[in-house]
């Protein structure tokens, strides 16, 4: 029986891949690593994988298939997974040791436990280059240390505390049932996957440890600024399914639905911020659609996010009001260091 299952999107990574698993590998039997070649042609990523899978075939496998994008890769380790939890792990991220015996060993006593665990949350670190004081997300305070709770037990995310890829891993007959599909050939679908999840988690369990290492820096990410700008109508996209996958939702009043809307109120700062940057008459008048659509989708969350502080910031009037919602957005970039 396998514990975790860890999905590794893979695309042209052949200079970074082989690190990614080898921390993984550290799990022995327990785990499974699915090596997902999404259409790479650039360099040997394919081969890398096949060595991988024949050199550990009860651990590893490589998946091979035409591009598709990070998204329908994630799909596609979806359905292969055996093992009873699921995590992504992207190809040029990897996994902290100590804390993994911890999570490993975390998830072996919910399996032999009296209850289901649905969602397993860790803390994650910006491996951002260059930054020698490393940020760490974690989720103290808004969630109860070591302890299986509901929604109802959960404390306040305070902004920017959310939930990501990075920190969550979800049971996997859970995302079977809940029917998520990711789309294919499109950014930012991380956002997604943790989202829609979030209605069908009815247990939930946060272990304090350092367990994931998000590398960013490189020029080619898609969290790089001036890859986002380019990449806009994508960002847009995943927003506008998130609204729509909330509001057909009608979630009751509590502590997830204000969760949720706390997010969707990043996305549309996010989205927002990155028209403003691109600044453009196209791109401001795609941000005046934006809004737009989320009035005409649901008049009260229209409201209740233009008239929060992100939104009031991001809509500020005119020329001078742009420059004031750049400047707020670079303090908080320069404090967090998200990109």
């Amino acid at each position: 029986m396998k514990i975790l299952s860890f999905a590794v999107p893979c695309y042209n990574s052949a200079e970074y891949m082989r690190h990614c698993i080898d921390t993984l590998l550290e799990g022995g039997e327990e785990v499974e690593i699915l090596i997902i070649d999404d259409g790479s042609t650039k360099d040997n990523t394919a081969e890398i994988a096949d060595e991988y899978e024949k050199k550990y075939p009860t651990i590893c496998r490589a998946i091979h298939q035409p591009n598709g994008g990070h998204g329908e890769a994630v799909n596609t380790g979806i359905r292969n997974a055996k093992g009873l939890y699921f995590k992504v792990v992207d190809s040029d991220d990897w996994v902290d040791h100590e804390a993994y015996m911890k999570v490993l060993e975390t998830l072996k006593d919910m399996i032999y436990g009296e209850d289901v665990l649905d969602m397993l949350v860790c803390n994650f670190v910006y491996e951002k280059v260059g930054v020698k004081r490393k940020k760490v997300m974690t989720y103290r305070f808004a969630l109860p240390r070591e302890k299986m709770v509901n929604w109802d037990n959960i404390g306040h995310f305070h902004k920017g505390q959310y939930l990501l890829m990075h920190s969550v891993i979800f049971r996997t007959r859970m995302l079977h049932d809940c029917g998520l599909k990711l789309p294919a050939h499109t950014f930012y679908v991380d956002n997604i996957f943790v989202f829609e999840a979030l209605p069908y988690v009815k247990s939930i369990y946060y272990l304090d440890v350092n367990f994931y290492r998000y590398f960013i820096g490189r020029e080619d990410q898609s969290v790089n600024e001036k890859n986002m700008i380019a990449r806009v109508d994508q960002q847009l996209r995943v927003t506008r399914m998130m609204l729509d996958f909330f509001t057909s939702k009608k979630l009751p009043r509590g502590k997830l639905r204000r969760y949720m809307i706390s997010y969707l109120e990043i996305m549309m700062c996010v989205s927002s911020i990155t028209l403003i940057q691109a600044n453009t008459e196209e791109a401001l008048q795609k941000k005046k659609e934006l809004w737009e659509y989320l009035k005409e989708k649901d008049f009260w969350l229209y409201c209740k996010l233009k008239n929060g502080v992100l939104g009031r910031t991001v809509n500020l009037p005119g020329k001078p009001g742009r420059k004031i919602s750049i400047g707020g957005y670079k303090v908080v970039h320069w404090f967090v260091g998200f990109n």
